[in-house]
C-alpha cells in the first residue's frame, strides 16, 4: 500500500514513495458506492476506509473518526487487507474475463493484484538480523513452499536462474509471477499457511498469514484459475519496482453503473464462449486420444493374430513331436520288453548250466572225499604196522642187551647168534624201508588230499559268484523293468516320521524321497548320491540302498 495517509473522507491527494502526488481524488460516498456496486456490505467498505497500510506494513498516518479506540489495530489491519485483496481479485477477474485474451505484463489490474499479494505477504514479517543489517523479505516463507510441494521446486529452480533478480524482494515477485502463469498460487499457498509451525519463523503470531484471513485469501486465489497469463518475468525491473497500491481503478461513476448490466452479459457471454471453447477443446483431445487408442487396439489385435497363428504352428508341431515320441516310445519299449525276454532266457541257461555243473561238483566232491576215507584209512593201518615194529625193536634190543649178558657164558652160540643178529637187520633193514616208503606215500597223499581240498574250495567259491552274479543280474532286470515301469513313490502325508531313524518329520527336518526304493526319509539318512538305471546323472538314495549298491558295484567288479 501507499506509504502516504489517507484522510477520513478520502478528499485529500495519494502520495507516492518518492512524496509525489498520483492522479486521483476520491471522496468518501464515491468509494462507498464504488463497493456497493462490487457487492460489498456498508460495513466491509467502512472497514476499508477506517485504515490503509504503508509500504512497510505499518499504519497510516490518518485515521477515520469513527474507529473504536479500543479495538485492536492488527485485527483492522489484516480485514482491511483482506477487503483490498477481495477488491483486487474480483476487479482481475472481471476485467480479465471481459479482456477476452491473455493477460501480459502491463495490464494495470494484474499489477495492482501483485501490489495487494506483496502486502498481504508483508504483514506481521518478522525482522530476521543479517551479517551487515536487518533483511525484512517474503523470500524466506514463498523459498519453503518448495520443501512442502515437490511441484513447486521446478519454480525456485527457474527463479534463482534468472540473470537480472539480485534482491529476495524481486525473487518473490517473480515467483508470484509464475505461480499465477501455472494457476497453483492458491494450492502454493495453502500447503505454506497450513504449517503453522514453520510459519512462525517468519511472522508474527499477529500476522495475516497466521490468522483466518490468510486462508480466506488463498481461497479467493483460487479463482483465478481462469485466467491465462503470459508473463515474461525476465523483461521486468522487479528489484526496483514500488508497490503502491491505485484505487483510481476501483472507482466507478454513474456511467459505469449503468454499464454494469451489458458488461455482465458481456462477460457471461464470454464465459459462454470460453466455457464452449474449452468443452470443444477436451472433446478434440478426447477424439485424437480414442484414435491414438484404437490405432494401438489395431496394432495389437494384429500382433495377437500373428501370434496366435505361431501359437497355431508351434501347437501343430508340438504335436507331430508328441506322436514321433510315443511312437519312438513304443518302440524303445518293445526292444526293452525283447531284450529282457532274451536276459530271461539267458539267465535261465546259465542257472541249468549252473545246476548240471554243480552236480558234477558235487559227484566230483564226493569221489575225492571216498578216496580221502580210503588214504586215511591206509595211513591207519601203516601207523599201526609201523608201532607193532616200533615194539618189536625195543624187545630185539632187550634181547641184544640179555645176548651181550650173557655173551660169556654162550660164546658156543655165538656164531649162531651173529647169524641170527644178521637175520634181524636184515629184517629190520627191510622193515626201514618199508617204513620209509610207507612215510613218502604218506606225504604224496596228504599233498594230493590238500591239492582237492584247494580244488573244493575253488569251486564252491565260483559257485558262490555265479549265485551272486545270477541274483544281482536278476535284480538289475527287475530294476530296470520297475525304472521303465515308474515307481511307486510313497506320499508325503502317508509319511510322518522317518523309516530308518524313526525322527518325526517337523518344519527344520525335511521329508526326502528316495530315488531308488521310493520312501521318504530325513535329510541325515539320504544324504548319498549315486547313479541309478533309471538316471545317468547321480541322485538322492537312502543309506541301505547305498550300501546296497555299493556291494552290488563290489561284487561286479573282477
Amino acid at each position: 500500500m501507499a506509504e502516504g495517509s489517507l484522510s477520513d473522507d478520502f478528499q485529500g491527494t495519494k502520495t507516492g514513495s518518492t512524496g509525489g502526488p498520483l492522479p486521483g481524488r476520491w471522496n468518501s460516498r464515491g468509494l462507498a458506492m464504488t463497493f456497493q456496486v462490487w457487492g460489498w456490505r456498508r460495513e466491509d467498505a467502512s472497514r476499508v476506509l477506517a485504515w490503509v497500510p504503508d509500504a512497510e506494513g505499518g499504519r497510516g498516518a490518518a485515521m477515520p473518526r469513527r474507529t473504536s479506540a479500543t479495538k485492536d489495530p492488527t485485527a483492522v489491519e489484516r480485514a482491511n487487507l483482506l477487503n483490498m485483496a477481495k477488491l483486487s481479485i474480483k476487479g482481475l477477474i472481471e476485467s480479465a474475463l471481459s479482456f477476452g485474451r491473455t493477460l501480459d505484463s502491463d495490464y494495470p489490474p494484474l499489477q495492482q493484484f501483485f501490489v495487494v499479494m506483496e502486502h498481504c505477504l508483508k504483514h506481521g514479517l518478522k525482522v530476521r538480523k543479517s551479517f551487515l543489517s536487518y533483511n525484512k523479505t517474503i523470500w524466506g516463507p514463498l523459498e519453503l513452499v518448495e520443501k512442502l510441494y515437490p511441484e513447486a521446486e521446478e519454480i525456485g529452480a527457474s527463479v534463482r536462474d534468472l540473470p537480472g533478480l539480485k534482491t529476495p524482494l524481486g525473487r518473490a515477485r517473480a515467483w508470484l509471477r509464475l505461480a499465477l502463469m501455472q494457476k497453483k498460487m492458491a494450492d502454493y499457498l495453502r500447503c505454506l499457511i497450513i504449517q503453522r509451525d514453520l510459519l512462525s519463523e517468519f511472522y508474527e503470531y499477529h500476522a495475516l498469514m497466521m490468522e483466518e484471513e490468510g486462508a480466506v485469501i488463498v481461497g479467493l486465489l483460487v479463482g483465478l484459475n481462469v485466467i491465462d497469463a503470459n508473463l515474461c518475468v525476465k523483461g521486468e525491473d522487479l528489484d526496483s519496482q514500488v508497490g503502491v497500491i491505485d484505487f483510481s481503478m476501483y472507482l466507478k461513476n454513474e456511467e459505469d453503473i449503468g454499464n454494469k448490466e451489458r458488461n455482465v452479459q458481456i462477460a457471461a457471454i464470454l464465459d459462454q464462449k470460453n466455457y464452449v471453447e474449452e468443452l470443444n477443446r477436451q472433446l478434440n483431445s478426447t477424439v485424437s486420444s480414442l484414435h491414438s487408442r484404437v490405432d494401438s487396439l489395431e496394432k495389437s489385435n494384429t500382433k495377437l493374430i500373428e501370434e496366435l497363428a505361431i501359437a497355431k504352428n508351434n501347437i501343430i508341431k508340438l504335436q507331430e513331436e508328441n506322436h514321433q515320441l510315443r511312437s519312438e516310445n513304443k518302440l524303445i519299449l518293445m526292444k526293452t520288453q525283447q531284450n529282457l525276454e532274451v536276459t530271461k532266457v539267458d539267465v535261465e541257461a546259465e542257472l541249468q548250466t549252473y545246476k548240471h555243473s554243480r552236480q558234477g561238483l558235487d559227484e566230483m566232491y564226493n569221489e575225492a572225499r571216498r578216496q580221502l576215507r580210503d588214504e586215511s584209512q591206509l595211513r591207519q593201518d601203516v601207523e599201526n604196522e609201523l608201532a607193532v615194529q616200533v615194539s618189536m625193536k625195543h624187545e630185539i634190543e632187550l634181547a641184544m642187551k640179555l645176548l651181550e649178558k650173557d655173551i660169556h657164558e654162550k660164546q658156543d652160540t655165538l656164531i649162531g647168534l651173529r647169524q641170527q643178529l644178521e637175520e634181524v637187520k636184515a629184517i629190520n633193514i627191510e622193515m626201514y624201508q618199508k617204513l620209509q616208503s610207507s612215510e613218502d606215500g604218506l606225504k604224496e597223499k596228504n599233498e594230493i588230499i590238500a591239492r582237492l581240498e584247494e580244488k573244493t574250495n575253488k569251486i564252491t567259491v565260483a559257485m558262490r559268484q555265479l549265485e551272486q552274479r545270477s541274483k544281482l543280474k536278476i535284480e538289475d532286470i527287475k530294476e530296470a523293468n520297475k525304472a521303465l515301469q515308474g515307481l511307486v513313490w510313497l506320499k508325503d502325508k502317508e509319511a510322518t516320521h522317518c523309516k530308518l531313524c524313526e525322527k518325526e518329520f517337523s518344519l527344520s527336518k525335511r521329508k526326502h524321497h528316495c530315488r531308488n526304493c521310493g520312501e521318504i526319509f530325513c535329510n541325515a539318512c539320504s544324504d548319498n548320491e549315486l547313479p541309478l538305471p533309471s538316471s545317468p546323472k547321480p541322485v538322492r538314495v537312502c543309506d541301505s540302498c547305498h550300501a546296497l549298491l555299493i556291494q552290488r558295484c563290489s561284487s561286479n567288479l573282477p
